[in-house]
């Protein structure tokens, strides 16, 4: 991978419950990070797909990131056109444009985004690009669950992922 020719700037968000680092570059929102995980998971994922970046905090610049990210919580506002730069595989971007596609309080299993993407033996690996999301909420793969409707991994947690589908209307407070 070639060496990243960009600013990438990050902030804290704090929003309720849930404290987790966001960053962007000049295109736009590029990463939400973990609900409490310690700023080694931004620098981590900034050095395996931006090298040679140096992140600089910028509260100033995230802000518009911030408040759209809040609004979501608070509300289930959508994205509302927050500009993002997604870095990922041709598949991944496929699997992650699809995602955006589900629209509040719905579900699917993996094995339904693999059928629209037309590659209906790749739930594997869409489950593997949906892991890989690195905007979670604006790239809903919370919204993806198990054939059979269970929950099923979330990089930001069950509780989350859980939290996130109740607040959609697409689980029951009883899940």
């Amino acid at each position: 991978m070639s060496k990243f020719d960009g600013n990438l700037y990050w902030s804290l968000l704090d929003s309720g419950d849930w404290r987790m680092h966001i960053a962007a570059t000049d295109k736009g929102l590029c990463y939400i990070g973990t609900p409490g995980a310690a700023y080694a998971e931004l620098a981590g994922w900034a050095a395996r797909q931006l090298p040679g970046t140096e992140p600089r905090r910028d509260d100033a610049a995230m802000a518009p990131y911030g408040a759209a990210i809040r609004a979501y919580l608070e509300d289930g506002a959508r994205d509302a056109g927050v500009a993002m730069d997604l870095r990922g595989t041709a598949f991944q971007q496929a699997v992650w444009q699809e995602l955006r596609l589900i629209p509040p309080g719905e579900v699917r299993a993996y094995s339904d985004v693999a059928e629209r993407l037309g590659r209906p033996s790749a739930a594997r690996a869409v489950a593997g690009a949906i892991g890989a999301n690195p905007v979670l909420l604006f790239v809903p793969c919370h919204r993806v669950l198990g054939k059979n409707g269970t929950l099923t991994g979330f990089r930001a947690g069950m509780a989350m992922k859980a939290e996130l589908l109740r607040r959609e209307g697409a689980l029951r407070a009883t899940s």
